[in-house]
């Protein structure tokens, strides 16, 4: 079978590569030739765990392929997906669909034969019905269907979430069109994975509801680690029994800084919009956005307490940069929102981050100081700021951390470590909701 992925980005390179791994022939096409003569190269655009290994072992058994040209691939493709991005558009908060619509009218002109062109990208409710029009209005004799197929990969575990998935969603209209998908992943009949059929509307709801619940989530955890905070209890110990419940699980209910990323932020922001267009609210969604962006300023207030008030002439070392642990994803991440607003201050910050540095220095304050080490970022801090949970900061030998440092104050914002073992080695500790 022959798959262009249109969009060798996150979601494109990861899906076309696992595709591949299914038996596929796949190739990757973007617009960008710097990435593709990258990937020829064997060098991979972006931190994905496992994600190396893949392309390269899918590359020499001659599976996977890339290319910046769109007209051959689409002429012999049996599915072609469209994995472009679909940023929050400026202004309004909507999906900006314009990459989406520009793939669907450029590959138009190019179809040989049957064809399911298959939106992967995070689009909207009716972007489905849109590409079948535009794809109809630029080759009426074309012989097509469009369908819905939403990537659920979560940036740090993505090969694992799509080769072993809770469940596949396809969002068809014809047979045919669920056939030739059902054919594509067929692999995971081995596993057993679930496969949902629905119409394309739901298919497109789908991702947006489960990001937004998912969202929800961690806005809930945060709020109630304020009160946790002001009575006294333990919001991991209150996290841990509401988890126990099996209506609710464990999962996303972790006390932080605040959710970030590619998805949650965005996903949002667009179902609100969804919502707004059809005459309706939709409140708490509308909540969730709001104590997120709350939870990011808290920090701030958080830090400058433990630093006695302010941060001015403090030098803080913070380690982790990127929004979640096992990426080198800044979008959105709390620290975007946190080092600003302390660096702004007068606090001299120095942060370090296993994949997330490089990509940072585009995003965060030239005040921001990036060090190669750990033990660089401690050297003469008066506090350690823990923003992201990358495994290499989960066992910190404490008594070399207090060496290096010329201040005590430890603020764990991911709620690591345990305060007893902390004021131990002689650190002032500060979590979030305990």
């Amino acid at each position: 079978m022959n798959v262009v992925m249109i969009g060798a980005g996150y979601v494109g390179l990861v899906s076309g590569a696992c595709f591949a791994e299914f038996g596929a022939r796949v190739t990757c096409v973007d617009k960008q030739p710097e990435r593709i003569d990258a990937l020829k190269r064997g060098e991979i655009p972006i931190y994905e765990p496992g994600l190396d290994d893949l392309v390269a072992r899918n590359v020499a058994g001659g599976r996977l392929h890339f290319s910046s040209e769109l007209a051959g691939p689409v002429a012999e493709a049996d599915l072609i997906f469209i994995a472009v991005g679909t940023p929050t558009r400026r202004g309004d908060g909507h999906a900006d669909l314009k990459y989406v619509y520009a793939a669907a009218t450029e590959l138009a002109n190019h179809l040989q034969g049957y064809t399911v062109i298959v939106d992967k990208s995070t689009v909207p409710v009716g972007t489905a019905r849109e590409v079948q029009r535009l794809v109809r209005k630029a080759n009426a004799d074309a012989a097509f269907d469009v369908a819905s197929n939403p990537e659920f990969l979560r940036e740090g575990s993505a090969i694992g979430d799509f080769l072993r998935p809770d469940r596949v969603v396809l969002g068809v209209e014809s047979a045919r069109a669920e056939a030739r998908l059902r054919e594509l992943y067929r692999p995971l009949n081995l596993i057993e994975a679930p496969i949902l059929v629905t119409d394309l509307e739901s298919a497109e709801l789908i991702k947006y509801a489960a990001n937004a619940f998912l969202a929800t989530k961690i806005s809930f955890i945060n709020e109630v680690s304020q009160l946790c905070e002001a009575t006294g209890a333990d919001v991991n110990l209150v996290a841990k029994g509401m988890g126990m419940d099996g209506r609710i699980g464990s999962k996303f209910l972790h006390a932080g800084p605040g959710y970030g990323g590619s998805c949650f932020p965005k996903d949002t922001l667009a179902l609100i919009r969804i919502a707004q267009e059809h005459g309706l609210s939709s409140r708490i969604v509308e909540a969730t956005v709001e104590v997120n962006a709350s939870q990011k300023a808290r920090m701030v207030a958080k830090i400058r307490q433990a630093l006695g008030g302010s941060e001015a002439d403090k030098r803080i070392a913070v380690l982790g940069l990127t929004f979640k642990p096992e990426t080198d994803d800044m979008r959105d991440a709390p620290s975007l929102a946190i080092l600003p607003a302390l660096a702004d201050k007068g606090a001299e910050v120095v942060a370090h981050d296993p994949e997330g540095m490089e990509e940072a220095r585009g995003l965060l304050p030239d005040t921001v100081r990036y060090a190669a080490t750990m033990e660089e970022a401690l050297e003469d801090a008066d506090a350690l700021v823990l923003l992201t949970e990358w495994n290499q900061y989960r066992g910190l030998d404490l008594t070399r951390v207090r060496e290096h440092m010329r201040g005590n104050v430890f603020v764990d914002l991911r709620n690591v470590y345990e305060r007893a073992l902390i004021e131990a080695a002689g650190f002032a500790y500060t979590a979030v909701g305990r």
